[in-house]
């Protein structure tokens, strides 16, 4: 009997840790803005933390954003003048899913558990959006401007000065409200500029990112996860299919100069999608980028959020991971730029290339990424003979005028000698 009695308690123990697996699983299915740990914020801080708005629950009441709240609290009555409704209506629409909200961010303060002040927040900010939203994005149906001409946000002026540096703020992981919210405030209001499920149609607008689905994103987390998805585009057929994973050999893609070497040449890819990336017979598919004064921060931004949010997948860390294989130095910047694959809005090739370089930094590659096949072809294609000949043959003998002119040169000669040897071959004559 003793021994039944401890075998029944121990699959109640097991039962109870099946429990709790799985309510773990449900709660960590629910977060989707997360705080940067030191580990990685200490490398470049200035570009996770907002330097001119805060947005949610992170950075708010930080002194050196403070002057923002008072153009979040005019944006908020001009919201609430233009739907009609109180404030209360759009608490009471919020409450049923408050605790949801709270728990789409990690590892909040304790203070945050007070419902009021979390939907304060939450509402204020929400609103803040959308108007930022409502009157930056050119669109013809829109009504008129009902914000005074020299506002200091909302107004043309605003749009030109302010707006960027807002754009900026928007797009840190730190810094994200819940998609939720954004579209329940958009329900309530019954706004025409929002109806139809144009919402994330104007985030798009707002953003401006190189490409755009036709269609609408499916349950976006939050709007950097919408950007994400712009920059991404439709899933390719091809990468539904099974990967073949390659483990050792050249584990490092060789510079774009190198490759270029060894015969590969470079093609802007047809799309911007950065999954529009192939290589056949030779020839490597880049999509074309621009490289600004926001890349740096919007790209480590989105390679954060695929680190620390399970299942958003890897593609901007590939994508990256890639490029700062591909490109060492200047050269290899000024070759890609040749071939209308980068776009320089920063400065110097140089610039370019450490940019990349950096932000690459403490990344770690998933071998079943979807560069993985990409990374196997351009490595096998280089470690042919004939390939492999011709770039040590290229690098080591045709990297300056003179060394090309001494291999013609030492090639002429001996082909006169072979001539000549042939010559004396056939013009001998064996009889006395």
């Amino acid at each position: 009997m003793g021994e039944k009695a401890n075998f029944d308690e121990i699959n109640n123990e097991t039962s109870s840790i099946i429990v709790d697996i799985a309510a773990e699983s449900v709660d960590w299915s629910k977060k989707c803005i997360y705080r940067i740990p030191p580990c990685v914020a200490d490398l470049k801080k200035t570009v996770y933390v907002p330097q001119m708005v805060s947005l949610g629950p992170y950075h708010h009441g930080t002194p050196s954003l403070s002057a923002m709240e008072e153009h979040k609290g005019r944006a908020l009555r001009h919201f609430l003048k233009r739907s009609g409704k109180p404030f209360s209506s759009f608490v009471d629409a919020l409450t049923p899913v408050v605790r949801d909200l709270r728990e789409a961010y990690n590892n909040l303060d304790d203070e945050w558990q007070d419902d009021k002040k979390f939907l304060r927040v939450m509402i204020i900010d929400g609103c803040f959006v959308l108007e930022i939203l409502r009157t930056t994005t050119t669109q013809t149906d829109r009504k008129p401007q009902d914000y005074a001409w020299n506002d200091p946000i909302f107004s043309n002026h605003g749009k030109l000065y302010m707006v960027p540096y807002l754009r900026r703020d928007m797009l840190m992981l730190e810094n994200q409200l819940p998609m939720r919210v954004l579209e329940q405030l958009v329900t309530i209001q019954n706004d025409d500029f929002f109806k139809d499920g144009r919402l994330t149609n104007r985030i798009l607008e707002f953003f401006n990112p190189p490409m755009r689905y036709t269609e609408q994103f499916d349950e976006c987390l939050h709007m950097l996860d919408v950007y994400r998805r712009s920059l991404l585009g439709k899933e390719p057929e091809k990468s539904k299919k099974s990967f073949h994973i390659h483990h050792g050999g050249d584990e490092i893609i060789r510079s774009a100069t190198e490759l270029t070497e060894a015969g590969i040449r470079f093609e802007k890819s047809k799309t911007r999608s950065l999954r529009d990336i192939s290589f056949h017979h030779g020839v490597l598919k880049l999509p074309l980028i621009i490289v600004d004064d926001l890349l740096e921060s919007l790209y480590l931004n989105l390679i954060a959020f695929e680190r620390f949010h399970v299942g958003a997948g890897n593609d901007i860390t590939s994508y990256v991971f890639f490029m700062d294989n591909i490109i060492d130095s200047a050269q290899d910047v000024s070759l890609l730029h040749s071939c209308r694959i980068i776009q320089n809005a920063l400065g110097s090739d140089k610039m370019v290339a450490n940019l990349f370089n950096s932000l690459s930094r403490d990344i770690i590659l998933d071998r079943e990424s979807r560069l993985n096949e990409v990374h196997k072809l351009v490595s096998d294609y280089c470690q042919k003979p004939w390939h492999k000949w011709r770039a040590n043959l290229k690098h080591n003998y045709f990297t300056n005028p003179w060394a090309s002119l001494s291999v013609i040169a030492a090639i002429f000669l001996f082909a006169l000698t072979i001539i000549q040897t042939v010559y004396s071959i056939l013009s001998y004559d064996p009889s006395p």
